[in-house]
């Protein structure tokens, strides 16, 4: 019988710590290595024991055949659009983290590559795929900030007998909460920063594939790329996935009692939480994610002077940008997180100045809720 995920993120396997009995693996600090060593290593830009330890612990959680460890969530978005060329075409979820936005429309964009932005959630996409054919498929799920929720299984249907690959940025969710690769995507990405860390103190992002040939780009592009992570960040993390699956129950719970909470509220246009019946997207939400996550979306009917009153008042909720750690987080992302997105595009998706971001914490929920209850107030 297989082992339970709460036990495999706790007992990881390898530490390369030869017989010194040692229970958590040594941080390898070295930039280079014996020559003919049992590891196979030889310089820590293309690996490095720390690597092949998170790689191993995040491969199991995700189920898959292979994982790939870098510097930081968009090293690992760069490390697979490197993969690109010329000409292609990238058909992009049209609400993406700014970040990545950025990426492909500022870096990527004068190197030839092209993107189209779709709504997902409407079935013109997949005829979209069918009529572009394009080279790549990018998705997040649920999306940031607004929590869409992509039917991937749907999506994956149009591009699997196409050959088309389909990435799904899976940051939001982790594998705990939803698995892209089952539902047939070709890599799941994330964002370890986040929940896999916990901690608010690593970056880190992972490709995770069963596709042999995407894991061996991947490993191409961390070392030819330099994307590599640090030891001591991966260390960090490995440290903190042991804990993901009590964390992640705890957030979850008082993320969705807060989102009842919000969605109470007479100064509340609409909360997003893809496990309320008020999710545009619940239905594919409870078929897909196993809970609701623990990030909460909400619309103020507020200017941005206002919003921001609310978000300086919280106490246990700190204004800042990121996500999944242990702490509770506001976020107001038209000027924070997609601060790089055009007015225009910020308008369309419909961020506002009035929409806050809110990743929920492991604080006792009473006093999330009473520091909630205390800031609302300024709105009445």
């Amino acid at each position: 019988m297989s082992e339970g995920l709460s036990t495999r993120v706790i007992h990881h396997g390898e530490s390369f710590a030869g017989d010194t009995g040692t229970v958590m693996p040594p941080i390898f600090p070295t930039s280079t290595f014996a020559h003919g060593n049992a590891g196979g290593f030889d310089y820590t830009r293309s690996g490095n024991p720390n690597f092949r330890i998170l790689d191993s612990v995040l491969a199991s959680v995700e189920g898959c055949a292979h994982a790939t460890v870098f510097a930081s969530g968009v090293s690992a978005i760069t490390a697979v659009v490197s993969q690109l060329k010329q000409g292609d075409l990238v058909l992009c979820e049209e609400n993406l983290y700014g970040c990545t936005v950025r990426l492909f429309e500022q870096v990527f964009a004068k190197f030839g590559l092209k993107t189209a932005w779709v709504d997902f959630t409407q079935p013109a996409a997949l005829e979209q795929i069918q009529a572009q054919t394009p080279a790549m498929v990018w998705l997040e799920s649920p999306t940031n900030p607004l929590l869409k929720v992509i039917d991937l299984e749907a999506v994956c249907a149009i591009t699997q007998p196409l050959g088309i690959p389909v990435v799904v940025d899976n940051t939001f969710a982790t594998a705990l909460v939803q698995r892209p690769l089952d539902l047939g995507a070709t890599l799941s990405l994330t964002s370890t920063t986040k929940y896999i860390n916990g901690h608010s103190d690593a970056l880190g992002g992972a490709v995770c594939t069963n596709d042999h040939e995407w894991h061996q780009k991947m490993v191409f592009s961390q070392k030819a790329l330099g994307l590599q992570p640090s030891p001591f960040d991966c260390w960090l993390i490995t440290r903190g996935i042991k804990t993901l699956p009590l964390r992640l129950k705890q957030q979850m719970a008082n993320a969705a009692a807060l989102a009842d909470q919000l969605a109470d509220h007479a100064k509340v246009n609409w909360v997003r939480y893809p496990h309320r019946s008020d999710h545009p997207q619940h239905q594919v939400a409870t078929r897909q994610m196993r809970a609701g996550g623990a990030i909460v979306t909400v619309s103020f009917n507020a200017c941005q002077e206002q919003t921001y009153a609310l978000c300086k008042q919280l106490r246990w909720f700190t204004m800042a940008e990121s996500l999944g750690g242990i702490e509770s987080l506001i976020c107001h992302p038209a000027t924070m997180t997609h601060a790089a997105v055009s007015a225009e595009v910020k308008a369309k998706l419909g961020i506002d100045d009035g929409l806050v971001r809110f990743s929920v914490g492991c604080e006792d929920l009473a006093d999330l809720q009473a520091d909630l209850e205390q800031a609302l107030e300024l709105l009445a």
